[in-house]
């Protein structure tokens, strides 16, 4: 049974915090305790990453036991990614990369979408297609913050949230940035935390980025 969440405005999720968890879930037993080990620690939005098979079922055991969280559906390549998404109860989408179809489907679904983009030729598409508030992807091997900082120029209206090779270290130096409204990073979620069900070493990684400053 399919569960639809109310959608979000994904320039929003920035008020809820500086930093976007970038989850690989292996195990639909441990999405609703990771999850309430992230609200523990003050971290509101998830993103669950299309990447396993335990994904979707992931997503639609936190909407519905945790309507206080904000989950998400990354790593959204298709439009089917994006059907299946919105009726597991994701209340926003995030690609890796911008697709025209995609864009289109996404706001046919009625699921915002915060698009992947990595050179100024995409943020011209996707800002094209109707977006304005895109992710920088992968943020550290594209260029970081001198990219941001150039992309800046040409676009004065775009907003962005950086993800790919993000640490605790480093984010701050991104959240610094003018155009920068939010960052994204998979240190939140540690694979051997997941693994040992290490909830309160989830819950102390959540409540250090939730005091992030720029």
């Amino acid at each position: 049974m399919s569960i639809r969440s109310k959608p979000i405005n994904p320039l929003d999720l920035a008020a809820l915090g500086p930093v976007i968890p970038v989850i690989v879930l292996q195990r639909e037993q441990d999405a609703v305790p990771m999850a309430e080990a992230l609200l523990a620690g003050g971290v509101k939005v998830l993103e669950v990453t299309l990447r396993t098979p335990a994904a979707l079922a992931g997503i639609e055991a936190i909407a519905r036991a945790l309507p206080e969280a904000v989950v998400g559906a990354g790593t959204l390549r298709s439009v089917a990614d994006a059907e299946a998404a919105l009726d597991a109860g994701a209340r926003f989408g995030v690609s890796p990369g911008y697709g025209a179809e995609l864009g289109h489907a996404c706001r046919n679904l009625g699921l915002p979408l915060l698009p992947g983009v990595a050179t100024a030729s995409e943020v011209m598409a996707a800002t094209a297609g109707g977006y304005d508030f895109l992710k920088l992807f992968p943020a550290t091997a594209v260029g970081g913050t001198a990219l941001l900082k150039a992309l800046a120029g040409p676009f004065p209206d775009v907003s962005f949230c950086p993800t790919g090779g993000i640490t605790p270290e480093t984010a701050p130096q991104f959240l610094a940035l003018a155009n920068v409204k939010v960052c994204g990073g998979s240190w939140l979620t540690p694979a051997d935390a997941l693994a040992a069900g290490d909830w309160a070493r989830i819950t102390r990684l959540a409540k250090a980025a939730s005091a992030l400053r720029g």
